[in-house]
């Protein structure tokens, strides 16, 4: 399972990365501290759907683009 969360922050790294914004220009649109992304790209905090989901539209990518099997 470790594995496949791993995937699914590297490829929630590589969307924002993609999208060219930093992490504090993604907290600010979530408005949430710039910390609380840190720690999820990081994998220090667990991300939820809900979460994931305000991520994949801020990004302009599916949900299904952050499974590592895809």
């Amino acid at each position: 399972m470790r594995d496949y969360y791993a995937g699914v922050l590297s490829q929630l790294i590589s969307a924002r990365q993609e999208a060219g914004l930093t992490q504090r220009e993604v907290s600010l649109r979530l408005g949430m501290a710039h910390s609380y992304l840190n720690k999820c790209e990081s994998g220090e905090r667990a991300i939820d759907v809900a979460e994931l989901w305000a991520l994949a539209a801020i990004y302009g990518k599916p949900l299904s683009f952050f499974a590592p099997d895809r």
